[in-house]
């Protein structure tokens, strides 16, 4: 067809004339590809010739950017491209016809075209989660540890580091803490020229285990030793002044408070004679640093007891002295397959003596009214979980069903879930409630824990036109059985008031509905919420040993990866989440250029030559 004749013709019908135009210079690529690889195809047998000729193919059809080509495709319903690895040349050509018959007929396009609803979709990501950095399409949430709010430098390396978005986890810290962080983060924008907005996360109904009695006052101190058990280095202790032990620095060496003027008494090479809490002889060498105020450090060629009162002699001296009060160590209950625990609505401290009748607190009373025998209760992210076999209007007992082989230990403050118990309580605390005043006043979207109804939603709605926080998006974080089940209801009811999106808060989702079903849901969750046209934050354990450690696994290099299908990946704290919120970066980028959700995007491959040898 003719300039002239293509001119003529109304705009669809001009649009389906460029299609048919591109798909035929791809089918002469895949000839041309043939001739170009003819040395390499021809040693092929018989056998294999067919799938080598299409993977030629597949190479030619990747030496082009399709990526505008596969969008203009999905408008018309067609193909884009996306899965034509196993069949190039009939996928190109099946696709060549449908052109044809939509230009030999008359084609009326719908209401709403097809590429209308990614369009939307970004829109409110942006309205939501601000302007995707240019490098990616993908937005990175990093949640503020409780120094941000004393120290602006972390904050601004992190916004220059990459941080879209910070999280202030109202579970921790107080409202002053909350405007300290949040200062800095619109402060450390402004230095950068870049956006980062803030993102308040709710703490929801609290379902935790009860406190556990404490342990002795007690510090363990140990050399480390090699193969055949000679010290490599002596262990260490600093001994701090008793009326000042916040001035021992953060070394992570073990602290032991001690008299004021015993301790300025001590001088380099003093050795200091004990009986540890065993009853065990020890001798500590004293070691006086420059930085007096830190106090002294104590060495010792073997493992070492020291408890609260605990005598401390020095050489050649009559100049005793005692350990003074030492925190108490955190004790906790030891669980195996087969055993019982009884979950009390007493919160009082559990003992953790009686292995022969374990029991502990739950801070939630609501559970001992709705659970049933038979229902499924997990602690700590899952680590441990049983069967409900017995429930009174005070205690719950529980069949340990899963552990570790030789036991797993159950703290105080863990999380429970009880993903078969329907409780009748609302996500929106009077905590939360009372936490909205400092969210409509500095945050720019605020997150609900543990949503499970729209009734919910509906409350949080209220409470925050109450509060003149109409400006303020909303997130909801699904975390829970009920919330995937009501998905959604939830989202409908969301969507009432503008601004809204969904965490897949993808922790405690797994511990609900188990481990070997969180990618499904995931998948399913993503699925809806695009075609609710709402964005998605992927959050939980993303980099996590990478943002601990300063070492990524390599699944969760992989699970990172995924994480681009979303339109905002959240990092949780550590030591080294400076490094995380780089290399997530430069995933997330990489990434943008191949997917877009669930479609593959054709960005030009320069990855193999027909003439590479080496």
């Amino acid at each position: 067809m003719s300039l002239s004749e293509s001119a003529l013709l109304a705009p669809t019908e001009r649009e389906l004339v460029r299609l048919l135009e591109q798909l035929d210079e791809l089918l002469e690529h895949l000839a041309e590809a043939e001739a170009e690889w003819s040395e390499w195809l021809t040693p092929v047998p018989a056998d294999y010739r067919g799938s080598a000729t299409n993977m030629i193919h597949y190479w030619a059809l990747r030496q082009s950017d399709l990526r505008d080509l596969q969008g203009r495709l999905a408008a018309f319903g067609l193909s884009s491209l996306g899965r034509s690895e196993p069949h190039v040349e009939a996928t190109l050509r099946l696709v060549r016809a449908a052109v044809i018959a939509m230009l030999e007929d008359t084609w009326h396009p719908p209401a709403i075209r097809s590429n209308d609803g990614p369009q939307l979709l970004r829109r409110r990501a942006i309205e939501l989660l601000g302007p995707a950095p240019a490098e990616r399409d993908t937005r990175i949430m990093v949640t503020l540890p409780s120094s941000a709010a004393t120290d602006p430098d972390l904050v601004l390396a992190l916004v220059t580091r990459g941080m879209n978005l910070a999280r202030i986890n109202c579970a921790h810290d107080d409202p002053d803490a909350w405007r300290a962080m949040a200062g800095h983060v619109r402060r450390a924008g402004e230095q950068t020229g870049r956006s980062c907005l803030v993102a308040m996360d709710l703490a929801g109904p609290k379902l935790r285990t009860g406190p556990v009695q404490p342990g002795p006052r007690v510090v363990k101190v140990r050399p480390t030793r090699d193969a055949l058990g000679r010290v490599i280095t002596p262990a260490e202790v600093r001994l701090t002044a008793q009326d000042d032990p916040a001035a021992a620095p953060g070394t992570g060496m073990a602290s032991v408070p001690v008299p004021d003027e015993w301790l300025a008494r001590r001088r380099d090479g003093d050795v200091v004679y004990l009986h540890d809490s065993r009853g065990a002889k020890r001798e500590l060498v004293v070691t006086r640093p420059d930085d007096q105020a830190a106090g002294v450090v104590a060495t010792c060629d073997k493992t070492t007891y020291l408890a609260t009162g605990t005598v401390l002699r020095v050489a050649d001296a009559d100049d005793p002295a005692e350990v003074g009060p030492l925190p108490e160590r955190e004790q906790s209950l030891l669980l195996r397959r087969g055993d019982i625990l009884t979950v009390t609505r007493d919160c009082s401290p559990a003992a953790v003596d009686d292995a022969e009748n374990p029991w502990i607190g739950c801070t939630l009373p609501e559970v001992f009214d709705n659970a049933n025998v038979g229902d499924q209760i997990r602690f700590d992210d899952g680590r441990i979980g049983g069967e409900i076999i017995a429930v009174d209007g005070e205690a719950i007992r529980v069949r340990i069903e899963r552990a570790a082989a030789v036991g797993s230990r159950l703290k105080a403050e863990k999380g429970i879930n009880v993903p078969d118990t329907r409780l009748p309580i609302s996500a929106l605390t009077e905590k939360d409630i009372a936490d909205l005043a400092t969210v409509v006043d500095i945050a720019d979207l605020v997150e609900m824990s543990f949503v499970q109804d729209p009734s919910d939603v509906t409350l949080l709605h209220e409470t925050l036109a109450r509060l003149g926080g109409d400006r303020v998006g909303v997130v909801l974080k699904i975390e829970t059985r009920q919330a995937f089940e009501r998905l959604p209801q939830l989202l409908l009811t969301a969507m009432r008031r503008p601004r809204v999106g969904v965490m897949i808060a993808r922790g405690d989702l797994a511990v609900e509905v188990g481990y070997e079903r969180l990618a499904e849901l995931q998948e399913e969750i993503l699925w809806l919420c695009e075609a609710a046209h709402l964005p998605v934050i992927w959050a939980t354990q993303v980099l996590e040993q990478l943002a601990k450690s300063g070492l990524p696994s390599r699944a969760e290099i992989s699970d990172a990866a995924m994480g681009e299908r979303a339109e905002c990946v959240m990092l949780n704290k550590g030591p080294h989440i400076d490094d995380a919120v780089v290399v997530l970066g430069d995933i997330l980028q990489r990434m943008t250029e191949h997917h877009y959700k669930k479609e593959d995007l054709l960005r030009q491959l320069r990855s193999w030559h027909p003439n590479a040898t080496d």
